[in-house]
């Protein structure tokens, strides 16, 4: 049954807690402006409507995502066209419209909204169900019984959606990319007809918990409501898990809901010992557990939910420097992460938040944080479950910040201050942790972001957060902010633009590697050449421009200025475009790999960091380990080696190299080599050193001795050997004599996103690295859905082949074939050195496609 559930969401029916047969997805609509369709909903509801001028609109989405679809707004997200586009017709309402046929009114029928934004009037077979009054805020969901309004036959269901004005608490992107220009206005969640035969059972739920730390044995704890529509009825309610099956006698008064609330104290079948858990994917497998609930009465079954859900114990714990940690099932987890946001139109696929989701993984990152209750639907969080990914959701900073919300602010509770705007921002926090509170991956709900919230709302919150969901962790804030809740343990001091490597090591004020740092990168990651020349004109793609600029972020980041002095100053000014776009994956990289490592290292005076961002809702040049074409940039790859499950790692602050084991075993017998190189490619220094490294542990190895020889640029090669005499992993560092200093005494508008430098590093003796060529072979496997692309380079000379990076293309069109997991990418092989590269592609993307592999690097040819 398992399988067969995720067959259907795979296919577009969405898996959540409801079988398919007590369920339709309304998908099929048609969209207007009322200013062209008028106002009048009786009408709109009706058959008497002239339909024409409407256009068809696959729900859930927004109403510039439904035009985009039907042809219209060609290539916005190109140049500066969004800017082309008229917002004029987004400030009116606009019809949503679907029919659809009922042969059986028998049953009780109940409509369901998952999100609308902001506002709307609900209307069905000409009569009103609901007000926009009523109907209000993206984040709150809706269910209307429904049988007075349904009739046999054609059912015309029509909802006339108002935009977000100034002021509201709508959806948001803050400084991350341009406002999409209907802000996202729409049925952006799934509507629902759902059914039952008279109790419908409500939110069930099931937690386990464990007593002092004993992860051997756990007691379940189920709850669900049940709902009688109709008159006194006595039934069984019957729960399966596994092997476990439970019967509860029920009786249900006309009319009444009931909680019901199932522990081992009565059910000793509860108790479970030994059971699975469920681990993020770095500490091991994510095993799921399937419930299947049902109520029957009078020999039939009257309604059935079915659900996935893990077992598993979120715990947090404090430093004595005051810094939050957390652990999962008793065991600490350095946190590394990136800030996930949906696509600006809100239009993700499956399948695109699934190659996502895997980008994720293949990075060894185990965590990613939703500044907002992102998802149009629950897919996101059923693939974060089944690979082991975890989320950290909460509310957005749009809400907090005058400018992004439209209305006065508080500095330290943000918008959300009236009596009104404090009852309806509670009743969606509510919502969103009803509808999430199954999935084992989130591990946090953040009430806050910049700011936390007024004491009065607070309250509520920690009402909501012990009635419905205590098995997280509560976060006032992802700020350094003390609320009703205590400290919140975490910092948000930046950095979110350049910063040189040796930062995250040395910086004890601010972004650098000790604490919780929620959001933090050193800012731009420019994407590869050929993602630039699709969202840049070619009359605009050199030299950078204000185009440029447009495809950065917002107010302080909206420029690439930081980033290219950096690069200037440190690689040498580039020529044009293309050395340009490849410089910047060398900056990507050297500026990406110490944010993750330091942490990493520090662990756990650091507890976790955040890379502010993961992904973008738009082409852009900042705040991404890979871009909307699902390109990965040099950042991508320096954050998978930087967060190898065994990793030696250069420590820019002491000169010292250090091993460092994320899982939860020891690693015995382990050989690791390093090796100096000039830029010349000679051995400066070499050495072997044997060790053992524990569990869940940072080790200092070697402080690296005075080297007599060194060039102004030079190597630094580090590589573990097993006990098999097989190396498991690798790093390579390129080092400048000429240190990076930081000027912390600089005037800068706010240390709170950069912290300048006074002096840069000096790579620009790269230009003496003479040409290389290397020789490969490919060898296609396959490996279930994937095409696997097994490549062999050698380097036969006797210089280092530096920065090569590795593609597959579609010979027809010379473009890169992506989604693409590379086993690594950007690398540099040493004199006379073979090594071994896999890439995996799913095979529906290579079918009937003639695909070649090539490479370039830093003065690197075939």
């Amino acid at each position: 049954m398992k399988n067969f559930l995720l067959f259907l969401f795979m296919t577009g029916i969405y898996l959540t807690s409801f079988s398919q047969s007590q369920r339709i997805l309304l998908k099929d609509w048609q969209v207007q402006s009322s200013e062209k369709s008028g106002n009048k909903g009786e009408v709109i509801s009706s058959e008497n409507l002239n339909k024409k001028g409407w256009i068809r609109a696959n729900v859930p989405t927004t109403v510039l995502n439904a035009q985009m679809e039907n042809g219209a707004y060609k290539d916005i997200f190109i140049g500066k066209n969004i800017e082309k586009v008229d917002t004029r017709p987004f400030k009116n309402a606009w019809w949503y419209r679907t029919e659809f046929n009922m042969n059986d009114l028998n049953k009780i029928f109940l409509l369901k909204f998952e999100g609308i934004n902001y506002s709307a009037e609900i209307w069905l077979n000409g009569k009103k169900i609901a007000s926009k009054e009523e109907v209000i805020n993206p984040f709150r969901q809706y269910k209307y019984p429904v049988n007075k309004y349904l009739r046999k036959g054609k059912n015309i269901l029509a909802v006339k959606v108002y935009p977000p004005k100034p002021g509201d608490y709508t959806i948001g992107f803050v400084d991350w990319n341009p406002a999409p220009p209907d802000n996202n206005m729409g049925i952006f969640r799934d509507v629902l007809l759902i059914s039952n035969n008279g109790v419908s059972i409500e939110d069930p739920y099931i937690e386990s918990s464990f007593k002092n730390g004993n992860y051997k044995e756990t007691d379940l704890i189920f709850t669900t409501y049940l709902q009688n529509f109709n008159k006194e009825i006595s039934g069984d309610l019957r729960i399966k898990i596994g092997d476990i099956a439970i019967n509860k006698k029920v009786t249900l008064k006309k009319g009444e809901q009931k909680k019901i609330t199932l522990t081992s104290k009565d059910f000793k079948q509860l108790h479970l010992k030994n059971p699975i858990l469920w681990w993020p994917h770095t500490l091991g497998t994510p095993e799921l557990y399937h419930a299947k609930v049902q109520f029957f009465a009078n020999g039939k079954e009257i309604d059935s939910q079915e659900f996935d859900f893990g077992i598993r114990e979120v715990s947090q714990y404090f430093t004595k420097e005051g810094h939050r940690g957390f652990k999962i099932n008793g065991e600490k987890i350095s946190i590394r992460g990136g800030g996930w946001v949906d696509h600006m139109t809100l239009n993700d696929t499956p399948d695109y938040i699934k190659a996502q989701l895997e980008y994720v993984k293949d990075m060894n990152l185990n965590t990613i944080r939703l500044e907002g209750f992102w998802g149009k639907d629950q897919t996101m969080y059923n693939l974060c479950d089944q690979m082991g990914i975890l989320v950290m959701v909460g509310w957005s900073c749009h809400w907090e910040w005058e400018n992004y919300l439209g209305k006065p602010t508080d500095e330290t509770y943000g918008g959300i201050t009236s009596p009104q705007d404090i009852e309806m921002m509670s009743k969606a926090w509510k919502d969103q942790i009803v509808w999430l509170r199954n999935h084992p991956s989130i591990f946090a709900w953040s009430a806050g972001s910049d700011c936390i919230p007024k004491p009065e709302l607070e309250k509520k919150y920690f009402d909501i957060f012990h009635k419905y969901d205590s098995t997280r962790a509560y976060l006032q804030s992802a700020k350094e902010w003390t609320s009703l809740a205590g400290p919140s343990g975490v910092k948000m001091r930046g950095p979110y633009a350049y910063v040189p490597p040796v930062y995250w090591y040395k910086d004890t004020l601010y972004g650098g590697a000790f604490g919780f740092n929620t959001e933090t990168g050193p800012g731009a990651q420019v994407p590869p050449l050929e993602s630039i020349k699709r969202m840049i004109p070619e009359k605009d793609l050199w030299p950078i421009n204000d185009v440029w600029d447009f495809h950065c972020g917002r107010n302080e980041f909206n420029t690439l200025s930081r980033f290219t002095e950096a690069l200037n100053k440190r690689y040498g000014e580039a020529k044009n475009v293309e050395e340009y776009a490849f410089k910047a994956q060398m900056l990507n990289y050297e500026l990406m790999r110490p944010m993750f490592e330091a942490f990493s290292i520090n662990r756990y005076k650091a507890t976790g960091v955040i890379q502010w961002m993961l992904n973008s809702a738009w082409p852009e040049m900042y705040w991404q380990l890979y871009d909307t074409y699902l390109m990965p940039n040099g950042a991508y790859y320096a954050t998978k080696k930087a967060g190898k499950p065994i990793q030696a790692m250069y420590n820019y602050g002491d000169n010292s190299v250090y091993l460092v084991n994320d899982q939860l075993k020891n690693s015995t017998g382990l050989k690791l080599q390093i090796k100096v190189y000039d830029i010349h490619s000679k051995v400066l220094f070499a050495k072997d050193i044997k060790t053992d490294l524990p569990a869940n542990s940072s080790k200092k190895v070697i402080e690296l001795p005075e080297i007599s020889g060194l060039t102004d640029t030079y190597f630094l090669s580090l590589k573990i050997i097993n006990n098999s005499n097989r190396e498991i992993t690798d790093n390579f560092y390129w080092l400048s004599r000429k240190k990076d200093i930081l000027d912390y005494k600089a005037k800068v508008p706010s240390w709170y996103y950069h912290t300048p430098s006074k002096q840069y590093a000096d790579f620009t003796q790269l230009n003496e690295l003479k040409p290389v060529k290397l020789s490969f072979s490919v060898i296609e496997s396959n490996e279930g859905e994937y095409q696997v692309y097994n490549v062999e380079l050698k380097n036969t000379t006797h210089q280092i082949a530096f920065f090569t990076e590795l593609r597959l293309i579609d010979t027809m069109t010379n473009a890169s074939i992506l989604p693409v997991l590379w086993s690594d990418n950007y690398i540099s092989l040493l004199p006379g050195e073979t090594h071994q590269y896999k890439a995996k592609i799913k095979k529906n993307l290579v079918l009937n496609k003639k695909v070649k592999f090539t490479f370039r690097g830093w003065k690197v040819k075939e």
